[in-house]
């Protein structure tokens, strides 16, 4: 039965492309048609269970089967399979649109309901589980620039993923609107990146705060590196207790940090925030998002990837940061960014794969590589996307127009220590 049900599966989700599958019987079938643009792979199943285990859960069984070494890809690779069944199923494919079916508005609210936790305690847990394997796996797969583990900025193809994310930071900073002598508070500080290159390049005083104790020592290492230790210092705290210090910012910025707050501490988040901000402060959030409604995160990236990580629907964040009369002054949609980066990462990990498999194992890097093919894919053909929200405490903060930001943009990328680099 499970057996027809996957084929069931797969004869209506590929159409495009060809999917040649072995089943453990020996029998075979070939799925979809060639087309250009779509990936053909051959795989094969080791055990009668896979099938079953797909049906029951198509991302969890086809992620755990691939680790396990009981789904092997003969022909193409992980991003192959996972692009071409992504593409054929596209979010944004067109065609007449109507509400959700009942069974799928039935797991989504069940989904959300069990993922409303995330205190201080499991907050800590759930960073460490990701950002603590260790800055030497880390290193094999960020680009060496500045270490940012977040999507990158493309204005064109031609360039490396390290000038991605310096054109990533440039992009951040210019709606920062940073002025002379303003102190900056980044929350989520990685390995000091954003940190680093705001001082670098203006007057100010950051403070970078993270939960994660592996980043926290190699940001401390990188800052001295940089020179910018007498104007940069990183911390090992929650944002709640932070603001609960009741200290002050000029300007606030955060990166890749607002998809681990979870839903229900996103007022907490943005109350933090408001209080931290000055009077005349500005924010800017930097976040992966969904390009619909509220939806849930999927078992997979629960049990293995960001546990108590939640992708928040723009409707959702810009609800919860009104309450506190954060205005949303600008807010810019990365449609396609993301995947960009995340297809950089996956090429370091195959070009570096006996290196990180020897830190871990077998089974971790095919996990590792089914995360970045997934991550990849459902920036280009699924329902994520990347916002970058601007906020002011008071209207009159910054220039009405939108102009101030490309410009300063364009004097940080011709800037020497930018093309030095």
């Amino acid at each position: 039965m499970s057996k027809t049900l996957f084929d069931r599966f797969l004869t209506k989700g590929v159409k495009r492309g060809r999917l040649g599958v072995v089943f453990a019987d020996g029998s075979d079938k070939t799925y979809g048609e060639p087309e250009e643009g779509f990936p053909e792979i051959v795989l094969r199943l080791t055990d009668g269970k896979v099938p079953r285990d797909i049906i029951m859960d198509p991302r969890l069984g086809a992620a755990e089967a691939f680790m396990d070494g009981r789904l092997i890809i003969e022909e193409g690779d992980i991003m192959g399979l996972v692009t071409l069944l992504r593409k054929n199923n596209a979010w944004d494919k067109g065609g007449d649109i109507g509400p959700p079916k009942l069974l799928r508005r039935v797991l989504n609210k069940a989904s959300f309901a069990a993922e409303k936790v995330n205190n201080r305690i499991s907050s800590k847990n759930n960073v460490a589980h990701h950002y603590d394997i260790g800055n030497d796996f880390y290193r094999l797969m960020l680009d060496q620039e500045h270490w940012q583990y977040s999507c990158g900025y493309w204005p064109s193809d031609d360039i490396t993923l390290g000038e991605a994310q310096t054109a990533k930071l440039a992009h951040i900073a210019a709606k920062l609107n940073i002025k002379p002598g303003q102190k900056v508070l980044d929350i989520g500080c990685g390995w000091g990146g954003m940190a680093i290159f705001l001082a670098r390049n203006y007057d100010v005083e950051v403070v970078g705060i993270t939960l994660s104790e592996e980043q926290i020592a190699l940001a401390k290492e990188r800052v001295k590196d940089a020179g910018v230790e007498d104007r940069v210092s990183i911390e090992l705290v929650d944002y709640r207790d932070f603001a609960a210090a009741g200290r002050k910012f000029d300007r606030i910025v955060s990166v890749g940090m607002f998809e681990h707050v979870g839903q229900p501490q996103f007022e907490t988040f943005f109350e933090a925030c408001a209080n931290m901000l000055t009077d005349d402060g500005t924010m800017l959030l930097h976040t992966i998002g969904r390009m619909g409604g509220p939806g849930s995160t999927d078992a997979f990236t629960r049990k293995y990837i960001f546990p108590g990580g939640y992708i928040p629907a723009l409707s959702e964040t810009v609800e919860a940061s009104q309450k506190f009369r954060l205005i949303a002054t600008d807010v810019e949609t990365l449609r396609v960014h993301y995947a960009k980066t995340l297809r950089q990462w996956y090429a370091n990990c195959i070009a570096n794969r006996e290196e990180m498999i020897a830190m871990y194992d077998e089974r971790f890097f095919r996990m590792w590589t089914f995360y970045l093919s997934g991550a990849a894919t459902v920036f280009e053909s699924g329902s994520m996307c990347n916002y970058q929200i601007q906020y002011a405490r008071n209207r009159y903060a910054l220039p009405l127009t939108r102009d101030y930001i490309a410009a300063e943009e364009k004097r940080l990328m011709d800037a020497p220590a930018q093309k030095s680099r």
